[in-house]
């Protein structure tokens, strides 16, 4: 009985310590990998807006990545400004070590590896509103170059996906205007899932129940 109670406690404190997935805060479309991609290292920089339509605590984000086969990034610098890589900064600095993580997706035809950026321990309060997402210095060991996978953005118009109402716009630090990058800003996701809170209190109560029959 006293190993059945113990199994139960340790699972019950397992689910209810299951952290929810991140939320999507805004998503300006999937990796392409296809079209083209943009310098963020040996001096430019490459901008992109995002809106939220809230109050929202930014966790982190995500973009796509070209680079040459086998580099993997070790660190880009980041910032979240209210104009196009300027203006009032909101959050800056440098995503590394255990806040970046380089995903392999697959390889293009132009002979570069597609990767997933992943970058969290942000920690960024921002008002509803639309914002720049600003990378440069990106570093992979051999000092390769590397590049923002541009997509054109979700949701544009036009047969080509390059009309007008895109819903981001972009620009890079020589050149000024250009079509829109992979990128996807997400929340804070530290707390518990509804369904494991659900599942702890169950185990609990039965725990009280196994040990109320004990005692009679």
């Amino acid at each position: 009985m006293k190993t059945n109670i113990a199994a139960l406690t340790i699972l019950c404190l397992m689910l209810a310590a299951v952290p929810a997935s991140a939320q999507v805060l805004y998503d300006n479309g999937p990796i392409s990998g296809t079209i083209n991609g943009w310098t963020i290292n040996f001096g430019f920089i490459v901008s992109d807006t995002f809106t939220l339509s809230a109050n929202s605590a930014v966790g982190g984000f995500q973009f796509g990545e070209w680079e040459f086969p086998g580099d993997v990034l070790s660190s880009v610098d980041w910032s979240i400004t209210s104009m196009e890589n300027g203006g009032t900064v909101l959050g800056s600095g440098t995503a590394s070590g255990k806040n970046l993580t380089d995903q392999f997706i697959s390889s293009n035809v132009y002979g570069f590896d597609v990767d997933k950026i992943t970058v969290t321990g942000l920690s960024v309060g921002l008002s509803g509103g639309t914002y720049w997402l600003n990378l440069q210095n990106a570093m992979v060991p051999n000092g390769d170059p590397v590049f923002w996978d541009q997509n054109y953005g979700k949701g544009c118009g036009g047969s080509d996906g390059k009309g007008a109402n895109c819903p981001s716009m972009a620009s890079e630090s020589a050149i000024g205007t250009i079509y829109s990058e992979a990128f996807t800003i997400t929340g804070g996701g530290s707390t518990p899932e509804a369904t494991s809170i659900v599942l702890f209190s169950s185990g609990i109560l039965g725990l009280a129940g196994m040990l109320r029959r004990k005692l009679l």
